[in-house]
């Protein structure tokens, strides 16, 4: 416990100033980095962290998409440019498994790409979120969506949890943990549109609270689901964490998994109020 505690506290200490200098490309070049990372804790996670014909393509685009996305305003460049990307590694990862002649499975390849596409996707859309219009009185949503909901769905189903919520996956979680997360979401995004318009007066956003807790249940559900899905395939593989980058936390997969997922949610909520309001 008091290793977890010491490195939550250096993490907060590095993440602030991140956050603060978020206007240039270090917020970029660290999504970058945990893009990175993360891909190679996956495909050390599925055994193929050796292959580095294979990988290297893979860490390349991990690495680069969230900073060209710091380069390229428009959204449609960026879209265009990322899927002529992804779809160059899908291509360059069937011609491996062809040049190779079968010694490795399709099945296992296909499953690490997936992955590859799943975590640079999300690292991609954090950026997205922080440059898009008003990003940089937004985007801390995506983090606050993750964490608050995860260290209140504990606390709630540690005092009050008797109804497991999928055992086989994780046996600590409760129904009542994921209920008690998404409430005290919500109440943490209300309480942020408040502090926003409280702290920059003479913003002029559309963030209705109808809007603010569409966000926040949504946040809180499918951070839930990020951390499941991670928890599943460290389970499948027999892995306790995905790395040792955080000492006492794991990797960045065991780090970032509800986030991730929160950030594509959120980024299209917002297209899509965009477009509706």
């Amino acid at each position: 416990m008091k290793t977890r505690i010491i490195t939550g506290i250096v993490a907060i200490a590095l993440f602030v100033p991140v956050c603060i200098f978020s206007d240039y490309v270090v917020f970029p070049i660290v999504m970058s980095i945990l893009s990175a990372v993360g891909v190679y804790e996956m495909a050390k996670c599925l055994g193929m962290d050796k292959k580095w014909a294979l990988t290297v393509p893979m860490y390349i685009v991990a690495l680069a998409l969230p900073i060209v996305r710091f380069y390229i305003n428009k959204q449609s460049h960026f879209f265009a440019i990322a899927m002529i990307a992804i779809f160059f590694v899908l291509i360059y990862s069937l011609g491996y498994v062809m040049f190779r002649k079968n010694q490795d499975k399709i099945g296992d390849i296909l499953t690490l790409y997936a992955l590859f596409f799943y975590i640079v996707g999300c690292f991609s859309s954090i950026v997205c979120v922080r440059y898009m219009a008003y990003g940089k009185y937004v985007y801390l949503l995506v983090f606050l969506g993750a964490w608050v909901c995860d260290t209140f769905a504990y606390f709630t189903g540690r005092f009050f949890g008797k109804h497991k919520l999928i055992p086989e996956i994780s046996p600590k979680k409760t129904i009542e943990g994921s209920i008690g997360g998404i409430v005290f979401t919500i109440g943490a995004f209300i309480l942020y549109r408040v502090l926003l318009f409280k702290i920059f007066t003479d913003l002029k956003i559309n963030l209705p609270y109808l809007l603010v807790i569409i966000l926040a249940i949504a946040a809180s559900i499918v951070s839930q689901i990020g951390d499941l899905v991670a928890s599943a395939i460290k389970r499948q593989y027999n892995l306790k964490d995905y790395g040792k980058l955080f000492p006492g936390h794991g990797g960045v997969l065991d780090r970032f998994d509800s986030v991730m997922l929160v950030a594509p949610v959120v980024y299209v909520i917002f297209i899509i109020s965009a477009v509706l309001m």
